[in-house]
């Protein structure tokens, strides 16, 4: 006579893979936790400009490590894991001393990084600011070279401007660019409603397929457009043409309705004009 196996109850299978779900849950959260950080430090690093130091000097520090870590691992190299083990801390001091300025930088940045100001966003007097500015220095054919702000902070480029901080009014945009003005060479740039710094000198595209017609101003544009997602206004001071680049890419001859739609676009919301 044969005999069949019992199965357990089904108590004890929920009591093992509830042990099992114990057992894997802190390493699961490690593991999401680790995900995170990285995600929050190269998302951080690869939308700033001004962080292109520190980029370089991490990706080398991960190769070393990286390479440090498998040559001890595959040939049990103990004495150079006590001297990395020894130096590693006053390496780590040695770094934060040496480029303790570039860590500053990066750590205001950050604050002032979209993974932060997304959740203080508030309406916006960008667009019908600025399209009263644009339409009257156009008209005047007074030039003019307006950066806004988007995700990618600008504060090491507003740094090398003069600091203006106040509040974005057409005017003061008008009076900023007038000819005769000590501040309307180089460019303006413009966070949050305000009027960050003036004088501030952008990166020129070195772009073939850019019109050579075209002046310092429009390269201006382009170049910072193409290394952040900036948008960028410009008027030109021979025609009164307006101009915007974003994205990599400078459109000519806009007229206001159209600068309008870009600007909606670009901020993300709708506004009247």
């Amino acid at each position: 006579m044969t005999t069949r196996a019992v199965p357990p109850p089904p108590q004890d299978t929920l009591a093992e893979g509830l042990g099992v779900a114990a057992e894997w849950w802190p390493t699961l959260l490690e593991i999401a936790i680790f995900a995170a950080l990285i995600y929050v430090a190269l998302r951080f690093l690869w939308s700033t400009r001004g962080s292109v130091l520190i980029r370089g000097l991490g990706l080398l520090l991960a190769v070393l490590v990286v390479g440090f870590v498998l040559l001890i691992q595959t040939f049990e190299l103990k004495r150079l894991l006590y001297v990395v083990e020894q130096l590693a801390p006053s390496v780590v001091l040695g770094l934060v001393i040496v480029f303790q300025p570039e860590i500053r930088r990066a750590i205001v940045q950050l604050g002032d990084s979209s993974i932060f100001r997304r959740f203080f966003r508030r309406d916006t007097k960008i667009v019908p600011r600025l399209l009263r500015a644009i339409a009257r220095l156009s008209k005047e054919r007074i030039g003019a070279l307006i950066a806004i702000e988007r995700d990618a902070t600008l504060a090491e480029l507003a740094e090398g401007g003069i600091t203006i901080d106040a509040e974005l009014n057409s005017y003061l945009i008008e009076s900023i660019f007038f000819p005769k003005s000590a501040l309307h060479d180089g460019g303006v740039i413009v966070r949050n409603d305000r009027i960050v710094a003036a004088s501030c000198l952008f990166p020129l595209s070195q772009s073939p397929d850019l019109d050579k017609r075209l002046g310092t101003r429009h390269r201006a544009a382009l170049g910072l457009a193409e290394e952040t997602d900036a948008f960028v206004v410009v008027v030109s001071e021979e025609t009164g043409r307006i101009s915007a680049a974003s994205g990599g890419a400078l459109r000519c001859g806009l007229t206001l309705e159209e600068l309008e739609e870009q600007l909606d676009a670009a901020l993300g919301r709708k506004q009247p004009a």
